[in-house]
């Protein structure tokens, strides 16, 4: 984990250098990445100086963490790029004759559903923990390999989120109004969320929904929309579950799983030719 992580810190530093003039803040992610260096170094040394298993699980600590860092600069990278939503929400119409994000939360239109989506969405962060967790106390001799699969597909997706510029319905929908998006009219908006990060307001229903409105308003951003990351890794994490064994962990994981990845779709955040490629790389990253 700790090598993927100064691999990836080493590829989007030189992404910074290309880009420098560009960015609102390239210093700072320089500044970021000496930090994350210096902890990682830091635990790494300390490890050595006195190996025992606490500072061994202590270790994934800057890893993980760094992700939370990572993801705003995918939208950083993949702005100096034309945005391809038009693109995808045309696949949408011509495979399914609408747009589904937009037609299941029309549909499913309850206080109820609402709720079950959003607490599924909201999940995602918790379910990843747990499994991470589980394995670092509970399967540790496969911890190691656990953390390379579920560390090395996040960067996996974060890569393509730098060069496959799509902001998702959330953000295109307003942007060119969902009227246009109802009647299957999707004009390029080129570098449009290069200086626009607005997005669609949803209809807060209870305390799930509200959740993950907070959620979005601290760290979303008009990117990593294709394919779902959401749905890839949670599917990893279902994987890594299922893999370590423990019937538990699973099922009890797995309402949360489906609810979430229906829910990528009805709170408008994905596309739903997104939230399909999301799973079917889950697959071949997990592989």
């Amino acid at each position: 984990m700790e090598s993927l992580t100064l691999i990836y810190m080493l590829f989007t530093t030189v992404l910074i250098g290309i880009y420098w003039k560009k960015l609102p803040d390239p210093t700072g992610m320089i500044v970021t990445r000496l930090c994350m260096l210096a902890g990682i170094g830091a635990l790494y040394g300390l490890y050595r100086w006195y190996p025992c298993r606490a500072l061994r699980i202590l270790r994934i600590a800057p890893p993980m963490l760094g992700l939370i860092s990572w993801y705003p600069e995918t939208y950083d990278f993949c702005s100096q790029l034309p945005y391809l939503d038009h693109i995808f929400a045309q696949i949408d119409q011509n495979l399914f004759g609408c747009q589904p994000a937009l037609e299941f939360s029309r549909i499913v239109n309850c206080t109820f559903w609402s709720e079950a989506f959003n607490m599924g969405y909201y999940a995602y962060f918790y379910m990843m923990a747990t499994t991470i967790v589980f394995y670092q106390l509970c399967r540790f001799p496969q911890a190691d390999r656990a953390g390379f699969i579920f560390l090395g597909s996040f960067f996996i997706y974060y890569v393509i989120y730098e060069f496959l510029p799509v902001a998702g319905p959330q953000y295109y929908f307003l942007a060119i109004g969902t009227e246009n998006a109802a009647a299957g009219v999707f004009p390029d908006v080129g570098y449009y969320f290069q200086t626009h990060t607005e997005m669609m307001n949803p209809e807060v229903k209870g305390v799930f929904s509200q959740l993950v409105h907070w959620a979005h308003e601290a760290g979303e951003r008009p990117t990593a929309a294709f394919p779902s990351s959401h749905v890839g890794m949670s599917t990893v994490t279902m994987l890594l579950a299922w893999k370590a064994k423990n019937k538990w962990l699973f099922w009890l994981m797995m309402p949360l799983y489906l609810l979430l990845c229906a829910a990528t779709v009805y709170i408008q955040a994905h596309y739903l030719i997104d939230s399909i490629f999301g799973f079917l790389t889950a697959l071949l990253f997990f592989w």
